[in-house]
């Protein structure tokens, strides 16, 4: 098995932590929230026995990468740079990207706005669509009405930092049970727009197979040490990503483009997300969706999404 290695890289103003493995063409895999590059702890010796330079980093605001002060820090052009700027220091001209969750966004970006750069992107969990009609927060309003959503919660600085970080370890253990496919039949009720984040959880009396204790204290202190603002400064950029992003609008991703996801994540539960995909992706590959499978989707099914990448990639050579 190809052993992970752990650097730090100057780019984009920050210094990033990255763990990878393997050599060949480059593949840069990108985490979600609440995560870290050890969300991909499945994929890194995988991809590097065949035949690949993966390199998962802590992102902008998460585990041992910087974490800027401002909140204006963490817009899409700022995550995206970082990326950018990580293909150069690692000495490649070009790359493939892969994303999870908030991943997910800054990998279909990364692609749609440097087509030169990322030769192909792959999404788990969270689909690309077109620029939205209006800012998302003034959308999630518009659905949500007086009901609670957690984007909309994240929003107030401090508020969401109070409540995650009173007891990480539970807020983890309730966050990556609540949204796996083990958990998710008993969370995420509709509660009034009072409620806290953790109030739509559910706790468990045993970890569920593909989350060890030694995993669970690996997350546990990676946000211990860095808490949660960093990550959730990326909810608080919405729309300001969405001002900044205008002049894209309609622009279509012309690379190769793959799409997994797990048929309990309640992402991508909009019935029309393969023809919004499939509006702004010229060379969508057949979706992998993952029968049993949550929003946790290459930590629940590492061997599937293992195949699927690397079936992905040798389709590139």
């Amino acid at each position: 098995m190809s052993e992970i290695r752990h650097q730090t890289l100057e780019t984009n103003g920050i210094r990033m932590h990255v763990a990878e493995a393997g050599e060949g063409p480059l593949v840069i895999l990108c985490h979600g929230f609440p995560e870290s590059w050890y969300s991909w702890r499945h994929q890194l010796p995988a991809l590097a026995e065949a035949g690949y330079h993966v390199v998962a980093p802590d992102q902008r605001g998460y585990g041992q990468t910087d974490a800027p002060e401002p909140i204006d820090q963490y817009t899409q052009l700022h995550l995206v740079g970082d990326v950018v700027g990580l293909v150069a220091a690692l000495g490649a001209e070009q790359a493939v990207i892969v994303g999870h969750d908030w991943g997910a966004p800054v990998a279909w970006n990364a692609a749609l706005w440097r087509p030169d750069l990322f030769r192909a992107v792959a999404g788990l969990s969270v689909p690309v669509s077109d620029r939205a009609p209006m800012r998302p927060t003034a959308l999630f309003k518009q659905v949500f009405g007086d009901t609670f959503f957690y984007i909309l919660h994240f929003q107030t600085p401090g508020v969401a930092e109070h409540e995650l970080q009173k007891d990480v370890r539970g807020t983890l253990r309730r966050f990556l049970y609540s949204a796996s496919g083990d958990g998710m039949g008993a969370a995420f009720p509709s509660l009034p727009k009072s409620a806290g984040f953790l109030d739509q959880l559910v706790d468990c009396e045993k970890l569920p197979a593909w989350l060890s204790e030694e995993d669970l204290d690996f997350f546990t202190e990676e946000f211990t040490r860095a808490g949660f603002r960093g990550g959730l400064n990326w909810y608080r950029n919405m729309d300001r990503t969405w001002e900044l992003s205008a002049p894209f609008q309609g622009r279509k991703l012309e690379q190769p483009a793959l799409f997994i996801s797990g048929d309990q994540d309640l992402i991508r539960a909009n019935p029309l997300w393969e023809a919004q995909m499939r509006a702004v992706v010229n060379d969508l590959r057949k979706p992998l969706i993952l029968p049993g499978i949550g929003h946790w989707t290459q930590q629940e099914a590492p061997e599937a999404v293992n195949r699927a990448l690397i079936d992905f990639l040798r389709s590139l050579d």
